[in-house]
């Protein structure tokens, strides 16, 4: 199959697709350079990426060596920045990496004064000075959870999601946990990493299976997901949300991540701006 792209009926959205990527693309400014440039760099990503598939789906540590792939590197630099928190491989960062990539040649390609690649739900935005970015945060129903409004001046440049009923598996139970970074990449791997910290060591209502028995070829290998949640007590829940929020403030610290939200159970916990708005904090937060 080869790679598609298709103009979307609103006229100033971009979306192009190959195997299991899919990306929404807006720009403004020169637009037309801007999506050309896009669907240049777009031709050769899933290739490149299935090339080095093995070693990306490796644990990485501090003496890893880098890959080759544009892509990859960007996997590579972004995962590298977590080494110590806990198991990781690079395909942690892959959806962002795609999405920086692809701005990059955009920005490179084209005058665009506010653009933005979304890949599944991480983004990678480039705004020019005086621009802005508003989204919505919402949940696996549907159900709107919060706003992300972010100035130029913010210095943002990704926004990830992740959790338990996402794309990929999740060690933990967050229902979702938004990331705001520099880049995508690093956004995407932090979401993975807090995701999977919002968690019950040993609780009852909490059911979990083998990565390798939820999907063949997981990189996770036999670690055991999260394949079910119960209802959960309020101290439960503010006990997991508070774990979660000792990630993302240790990576707040670390100059990783500018902000996080994360959500469990109709309860949030915000930690780092006020550029991630929920619309319900745990009672504990409130």
């Amino acid at each position: 199959m080869e790679p598609t792209a298709v103009i979307l009926p609103c006229g100033t959205r971009l979306h192009l697709q190959h195997g299991p990527i899919d990306l929404i693309i807006s720009a403004d400014g020169q637009r037309e350079r801007a999506f050309e440039a896009a669907n240049a760099c777009f031709q050769t990503v899933l290739t490149e990426l299935v090339g080095e598939l093995d070693a990306l789906k490796q644990p990485i540590t501090p003496t890893a060596k880098c890959p080759n792939g544009a892509v990859a590197q960007r996997m590579h630099a972004a995962t590298m920045i977590y080494v110590g928190y806990s198991f990781l491989t690079r395909m942690a960062a892959v959806a962002g990496s795609v999405a920086d990539t692809v701005l990059n040649a955009i920005t490179d390609g084209a005058d665009v004064h506010r653009a933005y690649v979304n890949n599944g739900g991480d983004i990678a935005l480039h705004l020019q000075e005086g621009e802005s970015y508003t989204s919505a945060m919402v949940g696996h129903d549907g159900r709107k959870l919060g706003q992300i409004m972010i100035q130029s001046d913010y210095n943002v440049g990704g926004i990830a999601t992740s959790g338990r009923h996402g794309r990929s598996l999740s060690c933990g139970i967050a229902d979702s946990v938004t990331v705001l970074s520099s880049c995508a990449a690093k956004a995407d791997v932090a979401a993975t990493l807090i995701a999977n910290a919002v968690d019950l060591v040993n609780h009852p209502a909490i059911t979990r299976s083998p990565a390798n028995e939820v999907v063949d070829d997981s990189d996770l290998g036999n670690r055991p997901v999260v394949v079910g949640c119960g209802p959960l007590t309020q101290l439960d829940r503010n006990t997991a949300l508070r774990a979660g929020h000792d990630c993302a403030l240790t990576m707040i610290k670390q100059k990783a991540i500018h902000a996080a939200a994360l959500f469990l159970q109709n309860d949030a916990l915000v930690t780092g701006s006020d550029m991630l708005i929920p619309y319900s904090r745990t009672k504990e937060d409130a």
